[in-house]
């Protein structure tokens, strides 16, 4: 085994930050899986690397629990993602805002590359003019990843294509569970489309579409209604990246501008599903958007309701356990008339359309204060809750009954818990 480490570089909250690199990831290689899938393995907390700059390269216990939980669960849920393996605990002693335990992650995925590293190879003013590198990792990424894209006229023009197709439906699904990445760096971007890097992460409790889950953001540059116009953002910047091999500016603008339209499809597609429909209509679009008006306009809990919702009387147009949350409770009937109306009209039968909306809308998501009481009991050498986390989190739209205190309104002490980029 020979381990190493990948240099990048990237733009940090907007700002172009030049070199980063792996400064406490080590790629130990790559595993044959038995459906014939190659992964590479990393380990994420291990100590220095060649890209640690001042750091120590390790990673803290409390941030090591969330990386492991949240990957799991975003799997459970369906969204592309990294994967965790295990998670090794250590006495040593790491010093982030206070003095904290070590602990490494294994992970894994089919590639780590990111936009971040496309941005190394085309601006940093040493390799610049020389594109021999960029067009090798391009070249590798076609060859493993998207080998359709070299039969195209321009392979670079469709990479870009397909990553930006990737990343609109990966940020619908993001948008329609309510998870806020909370730090969505370009290097924290995956050219395949997947959840990578889980630091300053949350999941939504009452549906505010301005949450800022990261403390560190304090332009909120990252919120979660901003998460969409964001990866096109970061899209923009691969692109730029990938002019060299592009050639054609209109080439790439045109690509680009597909990003809006297949991000709306997609999320359109998770709203329909959301909401049982058998079939897709224009004023569907409507339906969905005045549902999340209702949520933010009462800051009702985003995974209850939905939740709930699926108990849905359309004969009655009564919903009487989501209604218990809601302030506004004229306003709600209203629109649960237009919502019954709209099942009639395609004949939808209630049972039929709860066991629908049951495997699109999750009873169990990895809320901040779950994940604080794993950490907590961890810290006093109690591993059990992150076990007992895991399992639950691997089948998220199941009832599970006897769990059924995870799916529960958070206490009020969950207000206070703050997670930033040290998280």
């Amino acid at each position: 085994m020979r381990p190493l480490a990948s240099v990048y570089s990237g733009h940090q909250f907007g700002v172009w930050a030049g070199q980063l690199g792996d400064g406490r990831a080590l790629l130990l290689g790559e595993l044959h899986t038995p459906t014939s899938r190659t992964m590479e393995l990393q380990l994420k907390g291990a100590g220095r690397t060649p890209y640690s700059r001042r750091g120590d390269g390790r990673a803290v216990l409390r941030s090591s629990i969330r990386e492991f939980l949240c990957s799991e669960a975003m799997s459970g849920l369906g969204i592309p993602t990294t994967r965790a393996l295990c998670i090794t605990g250590s006495a040593l002693p790491v010093h982030r805002e206070t003095t904290e335990t070590a602990a490494v992650v294994t992970r894994v995925a089919p590639s780590f590359v990111r936009f971040g590293h496309f941005e190394h190879f085309a601006h940093t003013p040493a390799l610049m003019g020389d594109t021999s590198r960029l067009r090798q990792l391009a070249d590798f990424v076609i060859e493993h990843f998207y080998p359709d894209c070299r039969d195209s006229s321009n392979p670079y023009a469709a990479l870009l294509a397909r990553i930006t197709e990737s990343t609109a439906r990966l940020v619908a699904a993001w948008q329609a569970v309510g998870f806020c990445h909370g730090v969505l760096n370009t290097d924290n971007m995956s050219v395949l489309g997947l959840t990578i890097d889980y630091g300053p992460f949350g999941f939504l409790d009452a549906y505010v579409p301005s949450h800022i889950c990261n403390h560190s953001d304090s332009q909120g540059r990252y919120a979660f209604d901003q998460q969409p116009n964001v990866a096109l953002w970061n899209l923009y910047a691969l692109g730029q990246a990938l002019m060299p091999l592009i050639g054609d500016s209109d080439n790439a603008l045109h690509v680009l501008e597909q990003y809006k339209p297949k991000f709306a499809q997609a999320m359109q597609a998770h709203w329909s599903a959301k909401l049982g429909l058998k079939d897709h209509r224009p004023e569907d679009a409507e339906l969905a958007r005045d549902w999340l008006e209702l949520l933010a306009g009462d800051r009702v809990d985003h995974t209850l309701a939905w939740r709930m919702l699926s108990e849905f009387d359309s004969a009655t147009a009564k919903a009487e356990a989501v209604r218990d949350h809601f302030v506004n409770r004229p306003a709600l009937d209203a629109w649960l008339h237009r919502y019954a109306a709209r099942l009639r009209s395609e004949n939808s039968l209630d049972a039929e359309r709860t066991q629908r909306m049951s495997q699109s809308n999750p009873r169990y998501v990895l809320r901040n204060h779950l994940a604080e009481v794993a950490i907590r009991k961890a810290n006093d050498g109690d591993f059990s809750e992150i076990e007992k986390l895991r399992l639950v989190l691997a089948h998220p739209y199941d009832e599970q009954p006897e769990h059924a205190n995870y799916a529960a309104l958070p206490p009020d002490w969950a207000q206070a818990i703050e997670v930033s980029c040290s998280s």
